[in-house]
């Protein structure tokens, strides 16, 4: 048996091992250096399991751009955020142009709901009698000049029966009149008979003139009462000389009733009115704005109009300052101001406390944008500015503020298009951005 040197059988039992086990280039390197064994041959010796990613072949299904990233991904890098229209759509964030604006002071006041005066009103009981019928319910709509209770008076039947004698009259003595007219002009009648004729005549038309002026001023129409009598003449045993209806004077809601059928009204302690018709349509609010703000106040301001009690301040609605009263409550050194708010739905009852914020001043500055585009990052105020690829973060500096919008003293121009709306999506991409970078 040939024993090998001790420096070729160490070489040998490498080279056995190599061929079973690659060696690390390392190693291998400096073997060959004492020339224990061959040079590794070009791409020889590489694990396969640790390969340059860039000889990598490409698994199917699985191309990457220059930056590594799938197609559709959405990544940032550095202050861009790379975003395709479609992706930008699917996300639903909103852009807007940037512009000039104005912005809004506001004074925050507390205030009560009431009726609007100019539409509140009673139908009073115009003439003696007794509540014949009611017509309306409490709460009950009604129409403007729609009746709404119906009166027995002996009164009205008077005045009824004066104006339809007059004109009866009148009309005998027009007949009378245009007859002696044709005498005299055939001479068959006497002038004084004419004359005595036509003087006749005149006065009964001044009496019917009299009488529909009475029944004008207890709020009746002659031609209907005229009407009425002609309906008479045909059902006898319905007669409506007594009856007097009373009407709402305008549309509306029946908020009080005093009376009911077959009450005596009109005398003195008598009620003096049946019903209390409202149009709630509109409501005014009564404020009391201190004397120290009071001069901010002014008629036409707008005015944004939240319940007072809590849980309800998702209700809104805007109104107009109508009224600043020149003087102030002597207790509470405070002047009333009254503001008219719509009221289509009749959500806002009165006697309901609320909370006004009364427009007192508007500032125009050059860069204005909604307070959802700006982001806080790293202590500092962003927008999220549109790019060809995307987005690109924006740091910018604000300035005064009302509660929609922020005016933008530096770092953005009018003309940029800006993220408005799920702009918080941004942000979190850039926060996914630097957790990838601090690993």
């Amino acid at each position: 048996m040939r024993i090998l040197p001790s420096a070729a059988f160490l070489a040998a039992g490498i080279a056995v091992g190599a061929a079973l086990s690659p060696l690390p280039d390392s190693l291998r390197q400096a073997l060959a250096a004492a020339g224990l064994v061959r040079p590794p041959a070009a791409g020889e010796g590489r694990d396969p399991d640790h390969s340059d990613p860039q000889d990598r072949p490409a698994v199917a299904g699985q191309a990457h751009d220059a930056h590594g990233h799938e197609p559709g991904e959405v990544h940032a890098e550095e202050d861009a955020i790379r975003m395709r229209p479609d992706q930008v759509a699917a996300q639903d964030i909103v852009t807007r142009t940037v512009a000039g604006g104005t912005l809004a002071r506001h004074l925050l006041v507390p205030g009560t709901i009431t009726p609007d005066t100019d539409r509140i009103a009673r139908v009073p009981a115009r003439v003696v009698g007794t509540v014949a019928e009611m017509r309306k319910r409490l709460g009950d709509a009604v129409q403007a000049n729609e009746i709404v209770a119906i009166l027995d008076s002996r009164e009205v039947a008077d005045a009824k029966s004066e104006y339809l004698t007059a004109l009866v009259q009148a009309e005998l003595q027009k007949i009378n009149f245009e007859r002696q007219q044709k005498l005299l002009a055939s001479r068959t009648a006497s002038e004084a008979a004419f004359e005595t004729a036509r003087a006749t005549y005149l006065e009964n038309q001044l009496r019917v003139d009299l009488a529909r002026q009475k029944l004008s001023a207890l709020g009746l129409d002659a031609a209907e009462v005229a009407a009425a009598q002609r309906r008479d003449e045909a059902t006898p045993n319905q007669s409506s000389l007594r009856r007097y209806p009373l009407r709402a004077p305008f549309a509306g809601r029946i908020v009080e009733r005093r009376v009911d059928v077959g009450t005596a009204v009109g005398k003195e302690g008598d009620p003096a009115d049946l019903y209390t018709v409202a149009d709630l349509s509109t409501v005014w609010i009564e404020l009391s704005v201190p004397t120290l703000d009071l001069a901010q106040v002014r008629e036409g301001a707008r005015v944004t109009v939240t319940p007072g009690r809590t849980g309800e301040t998702e209700r809104r609605a805007e109104g107009r300052v109508i009224f600043v009263s020149p003087f102030l409550n002597a207790d509470t050194r405070s002047a009333r101001v009254i503001v008219a708010l719509p009221n289509p739905d009749l959500a806002w009852r009165p006697g309901t406390f609320v909370t006004a914020e009364v427009e007192i001043a508007q500032d125009k500055v050059p860069v204005r944008i909604p307070k959802a585009a700006v982001q806080t990052i790293a202590g500092r105020s962003v927008v999220f500015v549109r790019s060809p690829d995307g987005f690109e973060k924006r740091p910018v500096t604000l300035g005064r503020s009302d509660d929609e919008a922020y005016e933008v003293t530096a770092g953005l121009e009018p003309g940029a298009e800006i993220a408005v709306g799920n702009s918080f999506l941004l942000k979190a991409e850039l926060g996914k951005a630097d957790a990838d970078h601090d690993h």
